[in-house]
């Protein structure tokens, strides 16, 4: 407790903390992989309709990259999954939970790329018009904001300094003064 009454931080051992994270995560990786999934599903299926041979090639491309993103960003997404069953039990959660995050954070930026591409693609063949790149453009931006900007931002803004971590500093900090 502080002067003012008010608890700071957790006090957590370093194998409550990774519990604690790796929940987070995982529940953080499940909404993602859905709307991955959906995806991905419904882009493996566009190349057996017969309109696909009719795309032009700059089209045929944009989709090809899009369904490699797509695959990169399930093997991403899905990582965290295979690498705790494959080191749970062996002592390593804190390492595994960075591990996790790290590919979770390739996953999204990969998602990044694939709803671009997507997106790209589907207002390419259905409306053919020469503003798309803006209206994709405008899209992507909000994509920054919204993943990117606002989450560095509030972190930015609102993570306590080093001075009031006090005797419980985050796991990154600690490593580093190692």
């Amino acid at each position: 407790m502080t002067e003012d009454g008010l608890r700071r931080g957790r006090h957590e051992t370093e194998e409550e903390r990774a519990d604690r994270m790796w929940g987070e995560l995982i529940q953080e990786v499940r909404v993602a992989q859905t709307g991955v999934q959906i995806l991905f599903g419904f882009l493996l299926t566009v190349v057996f309709y017969p309109k696909y041979t009719t795309l032009s090639h700059t089209n045929q491309v944009i989709y090809i990259v899009t369904v490699i993103l797509g695959a990169c960003t399930t093997g991403a997404l899905i990582g965290p999954v295979s690498l705790h069953r494959l080191v749970s039990g062996r002592m390593v959660k804190p390492q595994a939970v960075r591990l996790a995050s790290r590919m979770t954070l390739v996953g999204l930026v990969l998602l990044f790329g694939t709803m671009t591409f997507a997106q790209l693609l589907i207002l390419r063949v259905a409306t053919r018009n020469p503003y798309v790149p803006w209206l994709v453009t405008a899209v992507v931006a909000w994509y920054l904001v919204c993943w990117f900007g606002l989450p560095l931002w509030a972190r930015h803004r609102y993570a306590p300094s080093s001075a009031d971590q006090g005797e419980n500093p985050p796991a990154d900090s600690a490593r580093k003064s190692r």
